[in-house]
């Protein structure tokens, strides 16, 4: 079962004037982390990154977690991903629990105030926003995750990046 679902407080997606589009660059942004300091997106300049908004009561985020991991283990060193949990819309213990269930390898960066759910003119979760080296949004995919998005979003930020190279996804029947 596939499920989107309208954020608290968001605007229908008609009504938004700046929505995030491919092609212009992506907006920056600093936060805290989970495990404690602060990251900004602009220290990954120069790299490729992933950004994917979440929160833990959202159970397609649940599901497309484990094929993020398993694109960021197969990808280390060539990208990052930056999980931006939807805090203002949850306890942090919730955080917490859903970060050590699935073991997320890469940094949780804590949006406590739905400012950068904002300024990304987020409606729905989860939200994948890919960047490419240059800081530029090259693609946004609203909703769940399927592999073959994934596979196809990351071959718009990794030079060279074939379908071959993703760790193979978690099956379904192991995922919490």
């Amino acid at each position: 079962m596939t499920a989107i679902l309208v954020l608290a407080g968001a605007e229908p997606a008609h009504a938004q004037k700046d929505a995030l589009v491919a092609g212009r660059a992506s907006p920056l942004f600093e936060l805290e982390q989970l495990d404690g300091g602060r990251l900004a997106l602009g220290e990954f300049r120069g790299r490729p990154v992933v950004i994917n908004f979440w929160a833990s009561w959202c159970v397609p985020c649940r599901t497309e977690m484990p094929d993020l991991i398993n694109a960021w283990r197969a990808n280390a060193g060539a990208m990052e991903i930056l999980a931006v949990n939807l805090t203002d819309q949850e306890k942090r213990k919730d955080v917490t629990r859903f970060v050590t269930e699935l073991e997320i390898p890469f940094p949780v960066l804590l949006d406590d105030r739905g400012k950068v759910r904002e300024l990304y003119s987020l409606v729905l979760l989860p939200t994948t926003v890919f960047v490419d080296s240059g800081g530029m949004v090259r693609t946004v995919h609203s909703g769940p995750l399927t592999v073959h998005a994934l596979e196809r979003g990351l071959g718009t930020i990794l030079p060279g990046f074939t379908t071959t190279q993703s760790a193979p996804a978690v099956p379904s029947s192991e995922r919490h």
